[in-house]
């Protein structure tokens, strides 16, 4: 099984090939990067490491290794610039990722191939690569609330003081503001969250609140996030890998779930041989499900925008998105691939 992330020279790709050696459940490991020193030198620290690991192949390489893999994970994206708003970073991040996504279905992307999105805005990147990629919506998937979800729980072990390994809880919806944390399944070690000792209301706005800010928090103290990302990658790469149809937050094409369609966000979703194997619709309160709507409509609104800008396939009057410095071959700096302030890693 081999796996290329594009973006592995930055701080979020190395970071998850690093985490993917530590699991061991992949034979190849392929960093792709507009900086081929970083993602050379990325591969060579960790083929150092390898005789400590696990039996893999640890390459540096380019879009010609596409075509061999059998996963494509994407973890570039652009920082934001001094008073640019919301919509610009979007923008911004919308041209460098598609000049990616050419660059790779040119290539030649396999049809029994995954396609891991995990570059900001993901949900919006997810419904664009499902619509450009070429490959069934079940086989592009991206990061979604996965990564929410695993500070969601660790905040939640902490303020209990249990093991957060020991705690089940879920953020669905949009990777954003729109976050939906859903409460009424929440166990820890198969209990009810609300009947566990020290749990409150004002617990758990705390917990969601530091949930919400965490990206903010990571980037203020560090520049921005890098180990939990990559074990997040790290799950739902494997799960491809291996077959474990493991229930995930990733994003993925909605058709009707929960009241809503033709956007990407994250639902409970059963990740395995073939992708998305499953969409899950749980029971919710009446909250947590508007919630997801709400996500829905605001994702669906930044969708509109940014298609009205590039057009949508097969539009003839789709306007030229102009060449960013990944698309010409002009080396974009390492840092410049790192993911932005207002765009949560």
């Amino acid at each position: 099984m081999k796996v290329s992330i594009i973006g592995g020279g930055g701080l979020v790709g190395s970071s998850a090939a690093y985490a993917l050696q530590c699991g061991g459940a992949v034979s190849h490991l392929c960093l792709i990067d507009a900086n081929k020193d970083a993602a050379q030198g990325h591969a060579t620290e960790l083929l150092h490491g390898s005789c400590l690991t696990s039996d893999q192949r640890i390459t540096a390489g380019d879009m010609d290794d596409v075509p061999t893999s059998n996963i494509v994970v994407i973890t570039a994206g652009l920082r934001r610039k001094p008073d640019e708003s919301r919509l610009d970073l979007i923008n911004r991040n919308v041209n460098l990722f598609l000049s990616l996504l050419e660059q790779v279905t040119k290539a030649g992307l396999k049809e029994s191939s995954y396609l891991v999105v995990v570059s900001n805005p993901v949900d919006v990147l997810t419904y664009l690569a499902v619509q450009r990629a070429g490959l069934p919506w079940q086989r592009v998937l991206g990061l979604g609330t996965v990564l929410d979800t695993v500070r969601f729980r660790s905040y939640l072990g902490k303020a209990l003081h249990v093991p957060a390994t020991q705690v089940q809880a879920m953020i669905l919806g949009e990777h954003g503001d729109s976050m939906v944390p859903v409460w009424s399944s929440a166990t820890v070690a198969g209990l009810p969250l609300e009947q566990w000792p020290g749990y409150s209301p004002k617990v758990a706005n705390d917990v969601f609140d530091e949930t919400k800010k965490a990206g903010a928090t990571v980037i203020k103290l560090k520049g921005g996030s890098s180990f939990a990302v990559g074990l997040s990658i790290r799950e739902v790469v494997e799960s491809l890998a291996q077959d474990r149809r493991r229930v995930l937050p990733v994003s993925t094409l909605q058709q009707g779930l929960y009241g809503v369609r033709d956007v990407c966000l994250s639902v409970p979703t059963v990740v395995g041989c073939g992708g998305a194997r499953q969409q899950i619709e749980v029971p919710l309160t009446a909250k947590e499900r508007l919630g997801i709507q709400k996500s829905a409509q605001v994702l669906r609104e930044t969708i509109a925008q940014v298609e009205g800008r590039i057009g949508k396939p097969g539009d003839q009057s789709t306007p030229r998105i102009t060449p960013t410095a990944a698309a010409t071959g002009r080396a974009i700096p390492r840092t410049a691939w790192q993911a932005g302030v207002a765009v949560k890693p």
